[in-house]
């Protein structure tokens, strides 16, 4: 992006989203090796029910997670906003609403 202003901005949104991220995944408990459970916890349907839940939560997370630290390390790069399926400027409204967007919106709907 050749203003180096929203830029800025952008790296602000993500820099705050990516610590909401981390903290959401530390409260499920979710380290570097995924979920942790209590041994002692009797292990019933209803727990299994929940873990699955919980582990497809942090898998969702941490992808959003992977997404953000990728578009601030593009930042880094000097190629933030740019689609990485054609390489055109994506949209700063489209920024604006997902500031780690990969694709512009055409490249994004065939994804």
């Amino acid at each position: 992006m050749p203003d180096d202003t929203p830029t800025a901005e952008f790296r602000d949104l993500l820099q705050d989203e990516r610590t909401d991220l981390v903290s959401k995944l530390a409260e499920l408990g979710a380290g570097g090796t995924g979920l942790t459970y209590d041994s002692n916890f009797a292990d019933s349907s209803q727990v299994t029910a929940e873990r699955s839940e919980a582990e497809a939560l942090v898998a969702s997370l941490q992808d959003t997670l992977e997404d953000v630290e990728r578009a601030i390390d593009k930042i880094d790069k000097g190629t933030y906003g740019l689609c990485e399926s054609c390489g055109c400027q994506i949209d700063p409204v489209r920024l604006e609403a997902m500031p780690a967007a990969r694709y512009c919106i055409d490249c994004a709907s065939r994804h």
